[in-house]
């Protein structure tokens, strides 16, 4: 029998999240991965919304900060997403986005791989909105890719975007990407419940196309858009995992993970602070850890490790949480 904790085996020290934070402090402050998302913005209401016209939007590149755990690891696994989520008019299809892996000096058959990162259309752009980990340990990883993604076809401009689980090996020369798993939330219900019609109207909590299909796809548990609104009431959150996009099981164990069974929920940033930035208060953190405790779930992970809670080992903290706050419901 499992108890569903996402904490993921073996994590990197706490050493090395000290020294990250350390690094940041003596550096730039503000996160580069937290940069504002390009206008104009798909609607959180309207899966693959299309506009007229043939202006792409402008992009900007993420880069992660210093207190990252590894930010090579996630550099190295935002390159690779991009290369192939990209390109310009004229450079689609398979066979150029296996010639922009190739000079990555990454396995090209990593673009059959690819899904719903490599659409049809005659050129695209994508925006990183956020990259974190599913799982980091000494030789392996696992980095979930946010992804805003805009094609071109014709005259008409189609808003779109995926999450995608990029898993890397440590190797003699660093870091290598081995598999890629796009998100796959599945078709949307006909009519989503209440609860669900109302997180996606909240303002408040904003989705990134993933998180937003799984919420209509009908294969999330009503705790967590529940809990959702709850925290809406304080908050302004910046959802970046549900339910696809994330790895079966908890990161280098055999133990089922929350997220595909459609009971957890992921916060990258909070009322508008990265969770990883280290200028964003850790009482804000801390507290944000409590409510969501509060609103139901019994596993809260987060950079911070807190004590109390209602049960035993409410709350948890490792490397793999160092950038975002997990939410974990039983049912």
């Amino acid at each position: 029998m499992t108890d569903g904790r996402e904490r993921a085996a073996r994590p990197v020290g706490r050493r090395a999240v000290l020294l990250g934070m350390a690094g940041a402090l003596l550096g730039a402050a503000g996160r580069k991965g937290a940069a504002p998302e390009p206008k104009p913005a798909p609607s959180t209401t309207s899966p693959s919304p299309t506009h007229t016209g043939a202006v792409l939007p402008h992009t900007t590149l993420w880069r992660p900060g210093p207190a990252e755990v590894h930010p090579e690891v996630k550099r190295r696994a935002v390159d690779l997403v991009a290369a192939i989520g990209a390109w310009p008019s004229g450079r689609g299809g398979a066979s150029a986005a296996r010639a922009r892996v190739a000079a990555q000096g990454l396995p090209t058959g990593l673009v059959a791989q690819a899904g719903p990162l490599l659409p049809s259309a005659d050129e695209a752009v994508l925006q990183v909105v956020n990259a974190q980990y599913g799982g980091i340990l000494a030789d392996s990883a696992s980095v979930l890719v946010v992804c805003r993604q805009w094609t071109r076809h014709g005259g008409a401009v189609r808003a779109g975007g995926t999450t995608v689980d990029v898993r890397l090996a440590r190797s003699r020369s660093g870091w290598t990407v081995t598999a890629l798993h796009p998100a796959r939330p599945g078709p949307p219900e006909a009519s989503p419940p209440g609860g669900v019609r109302r997180t996606l109207a909240d303002s408040r909590i904003v989705l990134p196309p993933a998180a937003e299909a799984d919420l209509r796809s009908g294969r999330v548990h009503d705790s967590v858009a529940t809990a959702m609104l709850r925290l809406a009431g304080t908050y302004r959150m910046y959802v970046s995992v549900v339910r696809s996009g994330h790895p079966l099981d908890v990161f280098g164990t055999s133990r089922p993970s929350d997220h595909p069974r459609g009971r957890a929920f992921d916060v990258w940033q909070i009322d508008g602070h990265a969770v990883v930035d280290p200028a964003t208060p850790r009482s804000l953190v801390e507290r944000f850890m409590r409510d969501a405790a509060a609103a139901g779930s019994y596993n809260v992970g987060g950079p911070v490790l807190i004590s109390g809670g209602r049960i035993r080992n409410q709350f948890f903290s490792d490397a793999t949480h160092h950038d975002h706050v997990h939410i974990g419901f039983r049912t």
